[in-house]
C-alpha cells in the first residue's frame, strides 16, 4: 500500500474539543492519515485545548471515539503517547511560557499596551483613510520612559510578534505560490494580557517541537500563514525549530446556498451518519471526493486504495460542496460490497433496542438472515433495515394509514379474498408460486401485479414499498401471512 516508505514525514491532526465532530473537521483528518499512510509516516494527533471556555471533556472523548469508530489510527498523541508527549495543549503551558520568554529576550516580540478602544479608533482612522486597518505598530519601539508610563497607568499587556517589513512567499501544496505582502501581515498577538498564551503561538510551537513537516489544514487557516513562518524563522534561530513545514491548505466544504458548511448545519454533524448507520468505508469514500478525485471515471473505493493513490498535489483549491444525496448513493454502493456475514453483523445494532420497535424474544434470527440478502440490495444507510424487516418481527404489520389509502382502491376486499385462497392453494417453499397465486388473482379482477400484489402487500408489511414481497411472504410463512390477509378483510368490512 506504501510506495515509498518515509518516516520522516510527519503530519498532525489538532483540533479544538468544542461540539460535535464536523464532517469539514474529518475531511481534513482523513487527508492527513491518507497522506501519513501513503508516505509510510508518522500521523500525530494533537488536542488544542487552551480556551477553557469552550473547551470540554465530552467533545474530547467524541474526537477520540470518532478517529477510532473511523479507523483514523494515530502513531503519537492520547492513548498512544510518543516521544513529544503530553499531547493536549493545556498540559504544555510552561513549554508556551519558555518560548515566548525566549522570544521576547531576543527582540522577536514585545510588550504592546494599547487598549481596545484607542485599538479599535486607530483602526477605524485608518479605514477612513483607505489604508489597512491591522495593527499600526504602535508599541513597536517604545522607551522605557513610555513602559514605565503605561506601567504606572496600571496598564496590562499583551505579547505581540513582530512581523518582517518584507513580503512572505512560500508554495502552497494545493494553491501554489502565494506572496503576502507586509501591509497585509501586521504584528500579532501571540499571549493575553492574563499570560494565557494564543493560538497564533501554541499552534506553531507544537508543530515544530513536534517537527511536523507538513501542516495540511482548511482554507480558512490560509491569511494566518505568513505569520506563522516569519514565527518558524525566529524559532529557528532561537534553536527551538529544526525547519519550516510545507503548507497545503484545503478547500473549503460548501453546504447550501453556497455557504461554508459551519457547525450549526445539521448536515455538518458526523454523530448524525454514525446514527443514521453510515458505513466509515462509505462516509470516508465520499469526504474523500470533497476536493480530491481517485480518478475521472472512478468514484467507489476501498480506504486502502485511497492511501495507495492519494497525492496532496491532485487536491483541488476550489470549494467542495457537499451532497448528501451523493454522500447517500456511495454508502449504498459500500453496503453492497460487504459479504452477507459482514452486512448481517453490521445491521445488528439496528435489530436491537432502542432502535428495534419489537420485543426481543420476538426477533427470529433465522428469518433475519434469511431476509439479509435481500434487504442488502435496497439499503442506503443501515438504520433503514428497521423499517425494513419490522413486519416479520412485529407481531401485527405497522400501521400506516397513508399507505392503506394508496393501496386499497377499487374493490380490495374482492381481489384479497381472491388472492387469499390462491395463496392458500400455493406452495410455499416457492416464492415463484406465490407470485403465480397473486398474479392469477389480479388477472380474475383485471389487474395487472404491480395492482394486485399493494393491497396484499400493505395488508402483510403495512406499507406500499419494502423488500421483493414473495420472498418476504415465504419467510414470515403461510400462517401469519393469512392471519393478516383476514385481519386486513375484517378492517375493510369495518
Amino acid at each position: 500500500m506504501v510506495n515509498s516508505p518515509d518516516r520522516s514525514v510527519r503530519v498532525r491532526f489538532c483540533p479544538s474539543p468544542t461540539g460535535n465532530p464536523h464532517v469539514g473537521l474529518v475531511r481534513t483528518a482523513l487527508f492527513n492519515w491518507a497522506f501519513a499512510r501513503h508516505h509510510g509516516g508518522t500521523m500525530v494527533f494533537r488536542i488544542e485545548d487552551t480556551d477553557a471556555a469552550r473547551d470540554s471533556e465530552e467533545s474530547y472523548q467524541q474526537l477520540l471515539d470518532a478517529m477510532r469508530w473511523l479507523g483514523l489510527d494515530w502513531d503519537e498523541g492520547p492513548e498512544v503517547g510518543g516521544p513529544h508527549a503530553p499531547y493536549r495543549q493545556s498540559q504544555r503551558m510552561d513549554l508556551y511560557r519558555d518560548v515566548a520568554d525566549k522570544l521576547l529576550k531576543g527582540g522577536y516580540a514585545y510588550h504592546c499596551y494599547c487598549t481596545t478602544e484607542e485599538l479599535d479608533e486607530r483602526r477605524e482612522a485608518a479605514r477612513a483613510a483607505g489604508k489597512p486597518s491591522g495593527y499600526d505598530g504602535h508599541c513597536r519601539e517604545l522607551t522605557a520612559e513610555q513602559v514605565a508610563a503605561y506601567e504606572a497607568e496600571g496598564r496590562s499587556a499583551i505579547v505581540r510578534f513582530r512581523m518582517p517589513d518584507e513580503p512572505i512567499t512560500f508554495r502552497d501544496l494545493v494553491r501554489g505560490e502565494l506572496t503576502f505582502t507586509p501591509d497585509n501581515v501586521p504584528d500579532y498577538g501571540i499571549v493575553r494580557a492574563n499570560g494565557a498564551p494564543l493560538y497564533t503561538l501554541v499552534n506553531p510551537v507544537d508543530d515544530a517541537l513536534m517537527e511536523i513537516t507538513h501542516v495540511l489544514r482548511g482554507e480558512d487557516l490560509l491569511s494566518s500563514t505568513p505569520r506563522q513562518i516569519a514565527l518558524y524563522k525566529a524559532l529557528i534561530e532561537l534553536g527551538v525549530a529544526k525547519s519550516i513545514p510545507e503548507f497545503g491548505h484545503l478547500p473549503y466544504v460548501m453546504g447550501e446556498g453556497n455557504k461554508k458548511l459551519s457547525k450549526r448545519d445539521p448536515q455538518s454533524s458526523l454523530n448524525l451518519y454514525r446514527e443514521r448507520g453510515f458505513l466509515r468505508e462509505g462516509l470516508l469514500n465520499y469526504l474523500s471526493l470533497l476536493g480530491w478525485s481517485f480518478s475521472a471515471d472512478r468514484d467507489i473505493f476501498t480506504i486502502s486504495e485511497m492511501v495507495d493513490k492519494f497525492d496532496i498535489a491532485d487536491v483541488n483549491a476550489n470549494p467542495a460542496r457537499f451532497d448528501l444525496k451523493k454522500a447517500e448513493a456511495i454508502n449504498a454502493d459500500h453496503i453492497r460490497m460487504l459479504d452477507e456475514q459482514e452486512f448481517v453483523a453490521a445491521c445488528e445494532p439496528w435489530l436491537q433496542a432502542p432502535h428495534a420497535p419489537w420485543a426481543p424474544e420476538d426477533f427470529d434470527r433465522e428469518a433475519w438472515q434469511r431476509i439479509a440478502p435481500y434487504a442488502q440490495t435496497r439499503l442506503t444507510v443501515l438504520s433503514e433495515i428497521t423499517q425494513n424487516v419490522d413486519f416479520l418481527f412485529l407481531k401485527e404489520p405497522v400501521e400506516d394509514e397513508a399507505s392503506w389509502q394508496k393501496a386499497m382502491k377499487g374493490d380490495p376486499a374482492a381481489l384479497l379474498t381472491t388472492a387469499r385462497a390462491k395463496l392458500q392453494a400455493a406452495d410455499w417453499t416457492s416464492p415463484e408460486s406465490l407470485k403465480d397465486a397473486v398474479l392469477k388473482a389480479g388477472e380474475e379482477h383485471g389487474l395487472k401485479l404491480g395492482k394486485a400484489q399493494a393491497p396484499v402487500r400493505v395488508a402483510v408489511t403495512g406499507r406500499t414499498v419494502g423488500l421483493p414481497l414473495f420472498e418476504s411472504l415465504e419467510i414470515l410463512g403461510e400462517e401469519r401471512t393469512l392471519s393478516r390477509i383476514d385481519a386486513a378483510l375484517a378492517k375493510l368490512a369495518g
